[in-house]
């Protein structure tokens, strides 16, 4: 029996997955989360086998979370449960330790696929993503300018091409705004670019937003 926690900050999607989940006769739902604190608490207080983890948290970024949680409980396996597509997250989810990344809107059974596949101890991506994880790392090729950035600093590029201000930024991710200036400016370095406007076209370009 595979036993699975589910962290998501909406609640109807917690109950989405756990209506599918339950329908299986080898996967338990041990408990949900809805936040950080709420998901240590369940796994202080219960076996888990694999967390549902989705990206977009409300008191950390799920890719902070996921670290943390190979770090404290290495042990648990991590599938992350997203409504960003894949060329947004996925890798960077799989290099900080995730063992497969499933999209929102994929399908049910590929849903219960996943998880018994994680649980068991392997992996799990999609035909699309393993073709692109193929051409990451199994060929020498330049690295696109965004794969230069830190998570944090790839986080930010993302709200700054969904139009997010600096104040809203900084409340998100829980720093100042002099910090999220700082990341700005580490991005436009990196990256070559002049302001928010070449910011935006860039990640409308390659798909990191929509």
């Amino acid at each position: 029996m595979f036993k699975v926690a589910i962290c998501d900050d909406h609640a109807i999607v917690r109950k989405g997955v756990r209506e599918i989940l339950i329908e299986t006769s080898d996967i338990l739902v041990v408990g949900e989360a809805g936040n950080w604190l709420e998901l240590l608490t369940l796994l202080h207080d219960n076996e888990v086998d694999l967390v549902l983890l989705d990206i977009s948290m409300p008191d950390r970024n799920g890719l902070d979370i996921l670290k943390q949680l190979r770090h404290e409980y290495p042990e648990v396996r991590v599938l992350m449960l997203s409504m960003y597509p894949e060329e947004q997250y996925a890798i960077r989810a799989l290099k900080a330790g995730a063992s497969g990344y499933l999209t929102k809107d994929s399908a049910l059974d590929e849903l219960v696929k996943a998880v018994r596949r994680v649980s068991g101890g392997g992996k799990y991506v999609s035909s699309a993503l393993s073709e692109k994880l193929i051409a990451e790392f199994g060929e020498s090729r330049d690295a696109l300018p965004h794969e230069l950035l830190s998570d944090r600093e790839f986080q930010v590029l993302t709200m700054i091409a969904s139009g997010k201000s600096s104040a809203d930024m900084a409340h998100e991710l829980s720093i100042s705004v002099k910090t999220v200036s700082t990341y700005r400016s580490r991005i436009t370095e990196k990256m070559r670019l002049k302001n928010d406007a070449e910011i935006t076209a860039y990640a409308l370009k390659h798909d990191i937003v929509k």
